[in-house]
């Protein structure tokens, strides 16, 4: 079996298809068997305050996807957009694998798998803020 396995700390809450969903008292693993079942951890999800960065704000849009609150579709447009943008910015080999990958997941319909790919950029992105201060 292939798939998704999450794996929940106690009382850990995850967002799937719309639904939430809380672990119980013990650590416990789910296995998502589902093809293009939308899977959000909450206590990765980036909140609308928060989202005060170029990166921060692109994870936003996939976010929001996996969250049902927003159309692939457009969201696609606006992730291929934003990407294009970080591309210009983040330019060493990393960052250019990442975006890659988050464009190639997009392209697919995979957005937590973009997901993944671009929050792996907002160390990188902290440190050049924190830099250019």
């Amino acid at each position: 079996m292939s798939g998704l396995v999450l794996k929940l700390g106690p009382k850990e809450r995850v967002l799937i298809n719309g639904a939430v969903i809380e672990n119980g008292d013990r650590r416990s693993r789910l296995s998502i068997l589902t093809q293009g079942a939308n899977i959000l951890r909450l206590r990765d999800a980036i909140h609308p305050e928060e989202v005060n960065t170029p990166v921060r704000r692109v994870c936003y849009i996939a976010q929001l996807v996996l969250s049902g609150d927003a159309d692939p579709d457009e969201a696609k447009l606006q992730l291929f957009r934003g990407i294009e943008q970080l591309s210009q910015v983040l330019t060493d080999h990393d960052s250019r694998t990442q975006l890659a990958q988050a464009t190639e997941a997009i392209a697919e319909g995979q957005f937590y798998q973009a997901l993944k790919s671009l929050r792996a950029l907002l160390p990188r992105e902290e440190r050049l803020m924190a830099s250019a201060r």
